[in-house]
């Protein structure tokens, strides 16, 4: 027994349970557990978090498959350089959560954990596996400032083109910045239907993809990650136009109830296949430039 647990850990290539080991994977335990059950009380349960837990999922599953495979020599870590970024990085989660600023605090904890791994492991293995570590990332919830920063000029490029679309065919439309009236109806472009959603959630979900499929094709998946944006924005300037004809065709009740929910799917499923889709067509082209060559 004592040999297969040996062979074990040096098959996984684990550390040695040392007392600063040990003290390292509570310290971060005892930090990261709480911070989990904020972030999904206070992001997961919203909209705009609620890819978090498939994230966090997949993503774990990815990081355990790759550090598995991964052939990075343990080299001895830099323990000074690491207890002055894990000393800073404590200030600013104590500064973070006393203020109650969850974002930040998030952000710090998860620096910590990198650090306690480069601790552990050293930098050679985390520079292998720096996708899932990336990936993971996207389960924090973003600053407010920065989704303020994103959504606004969205939200505004969304409505304006919308209207001006709309008002070409002959629709009693007009707008004042994310405020849009038809006839007798008045809507907001708000954040949910502004990009902001779908820009998180296809980045995870088709990063993920990408990764699977053109692990070892760097161009192939940053054309993907390129493209996630343009679609987003596209697939939700088309659910605004929906909603704006419910509204104007079947009344406001009918926007904001079933059929706005059923526009929101519809529109995230479309822009997922619109990636696929994309995927394969460049993935096509290059092999055909690549025979032509």
């Amino acid at each position: 027994m004592l040999v297969a647990t040996a062979s074990m850990r040096r098959s996984l290539r684990l550390p040695p349970l040392t007392a600063a080991n040990l003290a390292l994977l509570v310290a971060c335990a005892a930090l990261a557990l709480p911070m989990l059950y904020n972030v999904a009380k206070f992001s997961w349960s919203t909209e705009q978090g609620g890819h978090g837990p498939l994230v966090l999922a997949t993503g774990l599953w990815l990081l355990w498959r790759e550090f598995r495979e991964s052939d990075a020599p343990l080299r001895r870590p830099r323990p000074l350089l690491a207890a002055v970024g894990i000393a800073l990085l404590l200030g600013v989660y104590f500064i973070a959560h006393v203020t109650g600023i969850l974002e930040i605090e998030a952000f710090a904890i998860y620096s910590m954990f990198l650090l306690g791994a480069y601790l552990l492991w050293g930098g050679a293995i985390l520079r292998q596996l720096w996708f899932p570590l990336l990936y993971l990332a996207l389960t924090l919830p973003p600053p407010d400032t920065v989704v303020a920063a994103v959504t606004q000029p969205i939200k505004i490029l969304i409505s304006q083109v919308a209207v001006s679309l709309l008002h070409g065919l002959g629709y009693p439309i007009a707008n004042s910045g994310v405020t849009i009236q038809i006839a007798q109806y008045e809507l907001l472009v708000a954040a949910a239907c502004a990009g902001l959603n779908s820009i998180l959630s296809l980045s995870a979900i088709c990063l993920f993809y990408g990764y699977l499929r053109h692990r070892s094709d760097f161009v192939q998946l940053s054309l993907i990650a390129i493209a996630i944006i343009p679609v987003a924005i596209l697939s939700n300037f088309v659910r605004v136009l929906v909603l704006i004809l419910i509204t104007y065709y079947f009344g406001e009740a009918a926007a904001q109830g079933f059929l706005h929910n059923f526009a929101g799917l519809t529109m995230f499923l479309a822009a997922i296949l619109s990636i696929f889709a994309y995927d394969e067509a460049v993935e096509r082209a290059r092999r055909r430039l690549r025979r032509t060559a």
